[in-house]
């Protein structure tokens, strides 16, 4: 049993005709190809970061004239380019053998399923806790899907215990990627940073495993903010175990290699203060919209939080073609997986002016949110049922925030949009506030009907800019607050 990542087909993807067919990388560049086809969205999210990771250590652009020059698919120019690296892309045999260790590793092997972020670990099963996570799925392995797991594993790999270590990007790191939606070989070549063409000793199973026991952090290379190795690491020191059933086992053994002040091309960023250190943008579990484009597909006003390098280098690429975002990845709570992200989001493409306008429509929202929350105080009792209503509110107020962004690109004047926007604010709060407070009000205590008349009153002032919550609220969409009771001219 034999697989070689470069030369084998063995990635599973669908073309235009709807027709499926099993590819080797080079042909990613066969324009019928729309996408991969592998049966779980975290595997396919993976698939386009190695085929992206492939080209950039085979044959990237550059610079912005060549990624032009070159936008055309090739795949006979990319079978040639990649086959050079061959040796290095073998899955199972002698050798140095795709992301494990350099030398074999002594121990008895886990399940397959290891190779999976939403598998039960050995804890979690024994005690019967694999309530949002799985055990024993996957008792073998055809060697592309393990091929694909392991790639996916490492590139993402959550806390592990003691001494395994995390991917370049932390556990289950968010991914943006720009889709021009014109099939597989337009979104990876939207996505290959610049650079020049990597060496075999780039890829980290090509020398003895940079081991990091006694605490040794491997950095990016000179320079740089990242290199080849980047969609290549290694932070898990795994050895594939496999016989005539296929991929049946993984012996790991901790402390791989540990990375730090890595940026990785694909991942937003964000500091906690000026001047310090980055870290990569995690999911959140639950549906992603408006509320998280802050530094993630917008940027962010108070320069702490940077989209990811592919999203930014789009603009100098092509700034005329209409573009969207694939947002995706696991959300983890440390070494449990507990949502997977996908979804498609508008390319944020805006004049300055405009574009802070988005970021503070985005602000006044959270503003409004928690004016909304705090004026169920008197309906709701519990924390987490008012922090429900604010997530309801979230997504009650999408589509109007779409049209609003939607009118900006089209060139209406910020301050317009504004108007609206604080018009649709008021509309669904007030309207979410008495869906829940006013049924049976009559019913109530005297004092109870009160408290609720006057957390409506205090929530409908707000969205005339009064009080502090207003005040902030006006301040965020660049409006004039109204002059203080007693002070007007």
């Amino acid at each position: 049993m034999s697989l070689n990542l470069i030369d084998d087909p063995w990635i599973p993807v669908i073309l235009k005709d709807g027709s499926r067919r099993v590819i080797a990388p080079w042909q990613m560049a066969d324009s019928d190809v729309i996408r991969p086809d592998w049966p779980r969205a975290d595997l396919n999210l993976a698939c386009l970061e190695l085929l992206i990771g492939l080209v950039y250590l085979a044959d990237p652009p550059a610079h912005v004239e060549d990624w032009d020059d070159r936008r055309k698919p090739d795949p006979a120019r990319l079978r040639l380019r990649l086959a050079a690296y061959a040796p290095a892309f073998n899955l199972l045999g002698e050798g140095p053998l795709f992301l494990q260790d350099l030398d074999p590793l002594e121990g008895d092997a886990n399940p397959a399923d290891m190779l999976f972020i939403d598998s039960a670990g050995t804890n979690t099963a024994r005690n019967n806790a694999d309530l949002m996570v799985h055990r024993d799925r996957y008792t073998a392995l055809d060697p592309a899907l393990a091929a694909m797991a392991l790639y996916t594993f490492q590139a993402h790999a959550p806390a592990g215990g003691a001494g395994n270590r995390t991917s370049i990007r932390g556990g289950g790191p968010l991914v943006t990627l720009v889709d021009p939606g014109r099939g597989l070989w337009d979104m990876v070549w939207a996505n290959v940073p610049d650079g020049v063409p990597g060496q075999m000793i780039d890829l980290p199973w090509m020398r003895a495993t940079r081991v990091s026991d006694k605490g040794a952090v491997t950095h990016p290379p000179e320079g740089r903010s990242f290199g080849v190795e980047a969609f290549f690491g290694m932070p898990r020191r795994l050895r594939l175990v496999a016989d005539g059933a296929g991929v049946t086992g993984v012996v790991q053994r901790p402390f791989g290699t540990n990375y730090g002040g890595w940026v990785h091309p694909l991942t937003p960023y964000y500091r906690m203060k000026a001047g310090e250190e980055l870290l990569p943008v995690h999911p959140r579990a639950g549906l992603f919209g408006y509320r998280h484009w802050l530094g993630i597909l917008a940027g962010s006003a108070d320069g702490l939080r940077d989209c990811a390098a592919c999203l930014t280098a789009w603009q100098s690429r092509d700034r005329r073609a209409q573009v969207s975002v694939l947002v995706a990845g696991w959300a983890m709570d440390n070494m449990k997986a507990r949502d997977f992200t996908l979804s498609s989001q508008p390319y944020v493409d805006l004049p300055p002016v405009a574009l802070v306008m988005v970021q503070g429509m985005i602000l006044a929202a959270e503003q409004a949110a928690l004016a909304l929350r705090g004026a169920l105080e008197p309906v709701l009792a519990g924390g987490e049922a008012r922090e429900a209503e604010r997530e309801a509110f979230y997504l009650r107020t999408e589509a109007d925030f779409l049209t609003c962004f939607d009118a900006l690109k089209s060139g209406s004047a910020p301050a317009e949009v504004a108007v609206q926007w604080l018009g649709h604010l008021q509309r669904h709060a007030l309207s979410q506030f008495d869906d829940l407070a006013l049924q049976g009000l009559d019913q109530r205590e005297t004092d109870q009907i009160a408290r609720v008349v006057q957390a409506r009153g205090y929530l409908g002032v707000t969205f005339k800019g009064y009080g502090k919550a207003g005040g902030e609220l006006f301040t965020r969409l660049g409006m004039e607050k109204p002059a203080k009771k007693g002070k007007a001219a």
